[in-house]
């Protein structure tokens, strides 16, 4: 690298460093479809709303989990929203996504799953033969994971009010053992791995609706993963062995190492060779003008290990059928804290910094 071209990197490093120690404020007037899309709107639409209006300790870590101590045990309690169009698409549907990103919100935190709520907004007009399939797949998908729906909520609005179904799930989990799972916790040297191939899910969505004249042999990779999550944390039981976990869905993987190098204030740098991609997707994406790294999935997790536990680490999730192509994608630094560095396949190397937009719209 030229010291002309060093120099060009080292200002935007600068000026990304100095825009994210401002405090955050939302620019626009109404909320557009990019502040649901899991980038960097999104994070300002949560950190200057929600996290001002609600701010405690128990929610200020934003993990995909709260912690909470109750009565002496240690729980997980989560929340979340599915708005997926199509309603139905090849490998799920928005049934199982919403017991299966519930679960993994827990799963990851080092929880064990155990109980969701399920809430649902019908569309006046919704074909009840539809509901009938969705909660089917919920079932299904429950007794997968090794969960119950305890517990929810029915609500009807007007014809054109809504999108026929969306769901808004709940869950909680116990936490067992002295796993500290955190976004914060990550050190210089430690491996970043991920699980199995990007962008399977949202590439899915896309090609599902119809509105692209290109074809493409993908599916949902919607799945549990506290099965996975346990065989990692298993193979490496060591306090600290495991620094953080996260599922990655809106704004994919990106998005998850730009929280771990914020959070953690350190640097992470990733290998565009080493990070799997299925040939389907990549094309797609190719076609579509958009980045598989920011793509979302719904079966793959992102996780932070110390660095001498690699090896071992990679080795229990590829001997689970949900990590049989995982991967160890790169790496935690001491440089440029907060932020994410990818080397490409020409040896050069760019900022991957947080999505910006919402390529996507409507994908869980």
């Amino acid at each position: 690298m030229t010291i002309q071209a060093a120099d060009r990197e080292q200002q935007v490093l600068d000026r990304i460093d100095r825009a994210r120690r401002r405090k955050p404020r939302i620019r626009e007037e109404r909320i557009t479809m990019a502040h649901g899309a899991g980038g960097k709107a999104s994070r300002t639409l949560v950190e200057a709303i929600f996290l001002d209006a609600f701010r405690n300790p128990l929610l200020e870590p934003l993990e995909d989990a709260a912690l909470l101590a109750v009565g002496g045990a240690s729980l997980a309690l989560t929340t979340d929203s599915y708005v997926v169009s199509p309603l139905f698409f090849p490998g799920g549907d928005i049934g199982d996504l919403a017991v299966n990103g519930t679960v993994n919100d827990l799963a990851v935190t080092g929880a064990t799953p155990l109980f969701l709520s399920a809430g649902f907004i019908l569309e006046e007009g919704f074909a009840v033969a539809d509901l009938e399939r969705i909660t089917a797949s919920m079932r299904d998908a429950a007794d997968a994971a090794g969960v119950r729906v305890v517990t929810g909520d029915t609500k009807v609005v007007q014809k054109g009010k809504a999108d026929g179904c969306y769901i808004s799930t709940a869950g909680l989990g116990i936490r067992a053992g002295d796993a500290d799972l955190s976004a914060a916790s990550a050190r210089p040297g430690d491996a970043v791995i991920v699980s199995g191939p990007i962008g399977d899910h949202g590439v899915t969505i896309m090609l599902a609706r119809g509105e692209l004249d290109i074809e493409a042999d993908v599916h949902s990779d919607t799945a549990p993963l506290n099965g996975l999550v346990a065989a990692l944390l298993e193979a490496l039981p060591g306090p600290g062995a495991v620094r953080t976990m996260r599922d990655a869905t809106r704004g994919g993987v990106a998005t998850i190492l730009n929280e771990i190098a914020r959070s953690a204030q350190v640097g992470v740098r990733v290998s565009e060779d080493d990070i799997p991609v299925r040939p389907e997707v990549r094309g797609a994406s190719e076609l579509l003008g958009i980045d598989p790294m920011y793509v979302a999935c719904e079966g793959r997790l992102v996780a932070v290990v110390e660095g001498g536990q690699a090896d071992r680490a990679l080795a229990a999730l590829r001997a689970h059928p949900l990590g049989a192509q995982a991967a160890i994608i790169g790496q935690v630094t001491g440089d440029n804290p907060g932020i994410v560095t990818l080397t490409t396949g020409f040896g050069g190397t760019r900022i991957v910094d947080l999505l910006v937009g919402d390529p996507l719209p409507r994908i869980c």
